[in-house]
């Protein structure tokens, strides 16, 4: 009786943990009920304390027609529940930059998986996670992952390519260093306590992206296939 209530559990229990939407399932609500079209106007995808996903995303939409420009709605249960137009633009790292979703290789899931692994890595501990979705200083779309402890404050940001799966950056992580840091001092230091530190730092850093990559490969998922399987 018991080892059949236990195996029971065991089933049931990752069934409930995804049963919040992904972004990917998101933004299929929103081409449902908006018109496929609307899918190439995402500006930004936002979603806050993930466990391991948001029970809400928040998707802004560029709209040259409405004050701002940019319409912003929520995706939850579902459906959209609700809609604004907020006073200014929101955008990605460009003004008016929108996400070219035929490069989207990685789900908010996918995200996940990618970014508990450099947390693990690191030795960073978290409770939630929080997920942005939009484009880099290249055009490319990029995921702003942030983890967060049980009192709410952020541990850690990882950046994940959203195209290839690459970890470009940290902050918060190994240590405390940026990567930046990491790799504009590495050779300038003459050895010693810290030049070992930042070396080995560095050495994590780059093991984490070749693990990442390792990640990827395995939850890969093209948003193109996924919104044309309907």
């Amino acid at each position: 009786m018991w080892k059949w209530l236990a195996l029971s559990l065991f089933l049931v229990t990752p069934a409930l943990a995804q049963e919040n939407p992904t972004a990917y399932e998101a933004l299929r609500v929103v081409g449902t009920q908006l018109g496929r079209g609307a899918l190439n106007h995402i500006v930004s995808i936002t979603g806050v304390a993930g466990d391991p996903q948001p029970q809400k995303w928040k998707i802004i939409l560029e709209d040259p027609r409405v004050r701002g420009r940019v319409r912003e709605v929520q995706v939850a249960d579902g459906r959209i529940a609700s809609e604004r137009t907020p006073d200014r633009s929101v955008a990605g790292s460009t003004e008016g930059a929108t996400i070219d979703s035929a490069r989207l290789n990685l789900d908010s899931n996918g995200a996940y998986a990618v970014a508990s692994h450099t947390a693990e890595v690191s030795h960073t501990s978290f409770a939630t996670v929080s997920y942005t979705l939009r484009t880099d200083e290249r055009g490319e779309p990029i995921w702003i992952v942030t983890l967060t402890n049980k009192s709410s404050r952020p541990v850690g940001t990882i950046y994940i390519g959203a195209n290839r799966g690459t970890v470009t950056r940290t902050e918060g992580m190994f240590a405390g260093t940026s990567m930046e840091d990491v790799e504009t001092d590495y050779g300038r230091e003459g050895g010693g306590i810290i030049g070992n530190v930042k070396d080995r730092i560095r050495k994590a850093f780059h093991r984490t992206q070749e693990e990442a990559r390792d990640t990827f490969d395995r939850v890969q998922r093209s948003f193109s296939d996924f919104i044309n399987r309907e």
